[in-house]
């Protein structure tokens, strides 16, 4: 009797198992696979022998995206019964979106065996190859430091191992050396919405930060990293560079406060050798050292150091203002200019305009005659100072202290004296110099500049004869002051 009623309860069992898989087909057709999920394990715990019920549970919680719950079901199914050729199949599938390749090809191969023309699992072999060519490819790339190699093989191995952490981390460590950091911490937070103890997610989480020059938060996810894998080299590494960093740029920017140069300069260099991927902080890093170098009148140094940050990251305004005023100390007018107008373009606010405005003021200055220099005065010279620049140049390039000179040297010294004329012309006359300093164009308001005749000037200040012909004789007045001349 006993025998007769556990024979009846198994019909029973088996008949109301099938019942639940069936039901769960009709919501796998459906696409509702939370309710599949449901029906196949209602079916399993009636008949837990069963390969095709965890067969079947395996293909929903693979819809699902469960892929390593997948992997058990589909391990337990071939267990149960090694000739279920779709267990096989799941399991080789299961791997692979893991990606775990070769275990993969081991389960296609075993398709092929029971079924040597099973076009699917000919395909998946195919695919699992291409995964671990991947993978190679992507191993000699990251050892190169070829990143954009490594970021394009894992797109092409995710496509068939779409749920592998590692494959997608590897892809995010390369996006973040990249500067891609967006994308980078896009991927890795996808990771962790999934495995929030994952050490890899939360190390590459980290680098973005400290290459980004967020190197506090930095360090908290490195530490996070740590505390999850103990043993995880990149982010003990990467933790000591970062405190190392900060500490020394503080250093630095203490003692450039306290305006001790030399030391931050050094300061400012040691720290440079610490990590020369973190590419962002270095930028700033050489943008103080360049700024510590203008400060000790070192301004082609500073140039140099402004044009290094530039080149680590080209949106760096600061590094664009500082080598422009650098450029305007050097009177190096073109190339400031450049800089002001990269740096407008990028922010059009009142201030660049204005640095701007004044660099463009300058140069176009610079294109004209430089009285001052004519003269030999400093362009805040006093007006008594531009009145005796001009008599001892009006004197030494008179064309009568070089009449028995050549032709040539005659011409020259001659153009001279006229510059020297219309220099104090100009520099003289307050309202004309007033509009000179502005950048103003004389020749718009007083004719041709050219036209003046140097030796009215000359007889007006010295007073007495003049012209051609003038005599230049010993103890003859020379005007202002008796300042007596004589030619020999």
């Amino acid at each position: 009797h006993f025998g007769s009623f556990c024979l009846l309860f198994l019909c029973v069992s088996s008949r109301e198992a099938e019942s639940f898989k069936e039901q769960g087909n009709a919501y796998y057709i459906k696409k509702d696979y939370s309710e599949a999920f449901n029906y196949y394990t209602k079916a399993i715990d009636m008949c837990p022998k069963n390969a095709s019920y965890y067969g079947n549970r395996a293909a929903t919680l693979m819809m699902l995206s469960r892929h390593r719950e997948a992997l058990e079901d589909s391990q337990q199914a071939v267990r149960l019964d090694d000739t279920f050729m779709k267990g096989h199949l799941r399991e080789g599938k299961c791997h692979l979106s893991l990606g775990n390749a070769m275990a993969a090809s081991r389960c296609f191969h075993r398709v092929l065996e029971l079924e040597p023309d099973n076009s699917q699992a000919q395909q998946e072999v195919k695919n699992a190859d291409s995964v671990l060519e991947y993978e190679k490819m992507a191993e000699l790339g990251f050892e190169k430091h070829d990143f954009r190699m490594v970021v394009f093989c894992m797109d092409r191995a995710l496509e068939s191992a779409s749920a592998c952490h590692r494959f997608k981390v590897l892809k995010a460590e390369c996006l973040a050396m990249l500067g891609r950091y967006p994308e980078a911490q896009s991927v890795a937070s996808d990771i962790l919405r999934m495995d929030s103890t994952n050490g890899d997610a939360l190390y590459v989480r980290g680098l973005c930060l400290y290459y980004e020059d967020c190197i506090d938060k930095a360090v908290q996810f490195f530490v996070q990293a740590l505390r999850m894998a103990p043993d995880h080299e990149k982010a003990r590494l990467a933790c000591r560079n970062a405190k190392a960093l900060k500490a020394k740029k503080e250093d630095g920017n203490k003692a450039f406060k306290d305006g001790n140069y030399d030391a931050a300069y050094e300061l400012y260099s040691e720290a440079l050798t610490i990590d020369p991927n973190n590419i962002k902080t270095n930028a700033k890093l050489f943008c103080n050292r360049g700024t510590v170098g203008s400060k000790v009148r070192l301004e082609h140094t500073a140039i140099e150091d402004c044009t290094k940050a530039v080149k680590l990251d080209e949106t760096y305004i600061k590094a664009y203002l500082r080598r422009a005023q650098c450029y305007m100390d050097k009177e190096e007018y073109d190339e400031a200019v450049r800089d002001y107008e990269k740096v407008y373009q990028t922010e059009k606010t009142k201030e660049h305009k204005h640095l701007l405005k004044n660099a463009q003021l300058e140069l176009k200055k610079s294109k004209r005659k430089d009285y001052y220099k004519v003269l030999g005065v400093d362009k805040n010279a006093t007006e008594d100072e531009i009145k005796k620049a001009y008599r001892k140049r009006a004197l030494m390039h008179h064309p009568d202290r070089h009449s028995s000179a050549s032709a040539e040297v005659q011409k020259e010294e001659e153009k001279k004296f006229k510059e020297v004329g219309e220099a104090f012309t100009v520099l003289s006359d307050p309202k004309k110099k007033s509009r000179y300093d502005s950048g103003h164009d004389l020749e718009d308001d007083t004719g041709n500049m050219g036209d003046f005749d140097a030796n009215n000037i000359f007889k007006a200040f010295f007073g007495g004869g003049g012209g051609q012909g003038y005599s230049f004789e010993a103890n003859q007045s020379s005007g202002p002051g008796n300042f007596f001349f004589q030619f020999g």
